[in-house]
Formats: C-alpha cells, structure tokens, sequence
C-alpha cells in the first residue's frame, strides 16, 4: 500500500523519504513479530528471522523497481561518469531505506520491554549473530548477559580480518543478487536487524539511542553502501537476463557497468574497514 502512495519517481527526487518508509516497514514488521505472533508456540521460537522476513516482504517491490530503472540507464547513459552518478541516486535512496530500518529496529528494542514485550525474544537470532561475531570464545556468557564485547583494534591483522569478512559479505550479496535479484535485499534487512540489535545493547536506553547510532554507524554507512552498490550490480545484470537484454553490444554494457559497481564497491569497503579499525575506537576508548 504504501509502494502505491510513495511512489519510486517521487522517491528518487526526494531520497530521505525512504527513511521514513524504512520506519514504518521496521515497525509494521515488529508489530506482527513481538505482538501478532508473539503467542504462537513455535513461531515465537523464530521471531529473529520472522522480524527479517516480514520487512523483506514490504522492502522488495521497491527494491524491484529500483533494479529495472537503473539497468535500463547502461544503455540510455554512455559516459560512465555520468552513469556512476546516476546510479548513486538509487545507491542514496536504498541507504536512507537502510537508515530508517536501523533506527525504527533499534528504537523498538529500546522501548518493547516497557510495551510488554521481551526485546531479547524478537531480536534473539540477531544477538546470537552478535555474540558469535563479538565474543565467539565466551559464547554462551554473552547471551546470557547481552553485553557488548568491544575491544580496541590496533593491528594490520585484524584490519585485514574485518576486510576479509566484510568482502565475504559483499560477494555472498552479489551472487545472491544474481541469482535472485531484488532477493539480495534480505542479506541487508538482516544486517539492518544485527546493527540495530547492537545499537540496542550498547545504547541500553533511549536516550543513548544517540551514542549507539554514533557507535555503529561511523563505519557500518560506508559498509552498508558497499553491499548496496554490489546488491544494484548483480541485480541488474539478473534484471537484464530476465528481460533477455543480454544480447550484443548490450552484453558489454552491462557487464562493464556491473565491473565498475563493484570496483567501487570494493574500494568503499576497503575505507570503511579502516575507519572501523582506526577511527571508531577513538571515540569509543
């Protein structure tokens, strides 16, 4: 319904009004998790991936469109400067829907205790992911505390271990995006969720709300864009083999238009891996 009242043209010109829609998504889909079907026996065992599903449910027809306007600027579009900038319009309005789910997550795992509901319940596959990634040797004491494990990254090791994860990542979310498209944009609602799960944790109030956004997404923008802009690759090159576009001179077109995303993509994820390892421990001694 809302893909209906706000629409993609509209969006495009106006890119921050995803952010209110990437609210409104996060909320709807909190609302059927924590309070619809909180009661049920055995899908309350599975909230987490509930919380994703129903988001990626509202998320794909915009996510769709998105892919089918940007494939067809490779061949409108023959400076390639021109096209980057072009795509980064899209690239801008999917973050603003990425900063809209991050904060309508994180806002309802701050305030879900005080509504009734157990935050820890509808965000439990999100802090399993967390605690496996933050303190995999003390696995099952930071499940039991929701701490948030932070320690101070100095070494070219670790840099290079979070650059090698976080490329992991962004070429799961291109195959992903291949093979399925606008589908790629689970791998990012889920991320949302572990991010805001997060935020939660460190920020344990609303009004810390601030310091845990801060805490995160200093790097986490940067990264999330890099796996945006992979997620718009993939997908255009599967958009166009549906549409049977791949043929010709058409084929190069939109191979190089792919190739140049994600050298772009790969080059933004090297910066944020230094940002993440060199500059938020500075704020966050």
């Amino acid at each position: 319904m809302i893909g209906r009242i706000v629409s993609l043209k509209r969006v495009m010109k106006r890119p921050w009004e995803m952010g209110y829609i990437g609210f409104i998504y996060s909320s709807i889909a909190i609302i059927l998790t924590s309070f619809v079907f909180a009661n049920d026996s055995v899908l309350n065992q599975y909230s987490g991936i509930l919380l994703v599903l129903f988001t990626l449910i509202c998320c794909l027809p915009y996510m769709y469109q998105i892919l089918r306007q940007e494939e067809g600027k490779g061949f409108e579009i023959s400076s390639q400067g021109r096209l980057i900038r072009e795509h980064s319009k899209a690239v801008h309005a999917l973050m603003w829907l990425f900063l809209g789910l991050v904060v309508g997550f994180s806002i309802w795992y701050l305030i879900l205790p005080s509504l009734g509901a157990n935050s820890h319940n509808s965000f439990d596959a999100q802090i399993k992911t967390f605690c496996m990634i933050n303190s995999p040797h003390q696995y099952e004491n930071c499940l039991g505390q929701y701490g948030l494990i932070s320690g101070k990254a100095t070494s070219g090791e670790h840099l290079l271990g979070i650059f090698a994860n976080n490329l992991y990542v962004l070429m799961f979310t291109l195959v992903f995006s291949l093979i399925f498209g606008a589908g790629a944009i689970f791998i990012l609602i889920w991320n949302a969720s572990v991010i805001a799960a997060a935020i939660g944790m460190f920020a344990e109030n609303i009004s810390r709300l601030h310091l845990g956004l801060l805490r995160y997404l200093v790097h986490g923008l940067p990264e999330i864009s890099a796996y945006f802009i992979a997620a718009l690759a993939g997908g255009i090159v599967s958009v166009s083999v549906m549409r049977k576009d791949l043929r010709g001179e058409r084929l190069w077109i939109i191979l190089q238009d792919a190739i140049i995303l994600v050298i772009v993509a790969v080059l933004i994820l090297i910066a944020s891996a230094f940002l993440e390892v060199y500059f938020t421990p500075l704020l966050f001694k």
